[in-house]
């Protein structure tokens, strides 16, 4: 199988990959890149299904991580520090779970090491009612999204994967795949034991992916793990405290 991923890298020093989450692209994660990129070589890598990566015929969470450890060595990268969020926070788990020797220090923003029931099913009837749909513009896939999605937030995100080749739209991510694949990329990563390596998990406030309930699983399969609450912050945290947050990983990264 080919393993290429689409990747953006910028800066100079130890290597970071950072990994988004579901139905967005290495691109997403940009302002966390320039944060790093002054003491940092960056690599914002678009996942499988993704952006302008190879899409695949069954998508998975350890599927996922085997393309992060190849496109790794692809580019002589033996290990790396690995920052992840939701979707690419349980990849990012994956991979120093079953690879360690990969991974160094890893951050995992607002999503835990346990399966999630399906909750996205409104979001995929809405984005494969606008695939379906004569759309021409992209005011158009928007206002077929406000059908059915209330958060201006999320609309927002989508509309980042919307691209347009010779007038014609369309979706960056592959569309039927991840839908036919959502409960397995919403299970828990592989049971093969902990990961022993530094450890951060951060969430928001004011999200409902990390609950207390999941902290006992967090600190069984990441025994050195910290976790941290961002106050005013909601799933997508990194744009809701951006300061706070990047500070939060620079910090880490540097063991402070």
């Amino acid at each position: 199988m080919n393993h290429t991923l689409h990747s953006r890298t910028s800066g100079q020093g130890p290597d970071v990959l950072l990994l988004h989450g579901l139905f967005g692209q290495g691109t997403n994660l940009r302002s966390v890149a320039r944060a790093l990129e002054p003491e940092f070589r960056v690599h914002g890598l678009d996942l499988p299904d993704h952006g302008q990566s190879l899409w695949l015929s069954d998508a998975s969470l350890p599927a996922y991580a085997a393309c992060v450890s190849d496109w790794m060595a692809d580019h002589g990268i033996d290990h790396a520090h690995v920052i992840g969020h939701s979707l690419g926070g349980k990849v990012a788990m994956e991979l120093a779970l079953t690879a360690p020797s990969r991974v160094g220090r890893l951050v995992v923003a607002d999503i835990a090491p346990v399966a999630y029931p399906r909750g996205h099913q409104a979001i995929i009837a809405a984005l494969e009612a606008v695939q379906s749909s004569a759309f021409r513009s992209r005011a158009d896939a928007e206002a077929i999204l406000r059908e059915s999605i209330e958060d201006p937030g999320v609309i927002g995100y989508l509309l980042m994967s919307l691209k347009a080749e010779a007038g014609v739209y369309q979706w960056r991510f592959n569309l039927e795949g991840l839908a036919a694949a959502y409960s397995r990329l919403g299970e828990a990563p592989s049971d093969t034991g902990e990961f022993a390596g530094p450890s951060l998990f951060l969430r928001g406030a004011q999200s409902s992916y990390v609950l207390p309930e999941h902290e006992d699983t967090i600190k069984r399969r990441f025994p050195a793990s910290a976790l941290v609450t961002i106050d005013r912050a909601g799933h997508w945290l990194h744009v809701d405290q951006p300061q706070t947050f990047n500070q939060q990983v620079r910090d880490f990264l540097y063991g402070i």
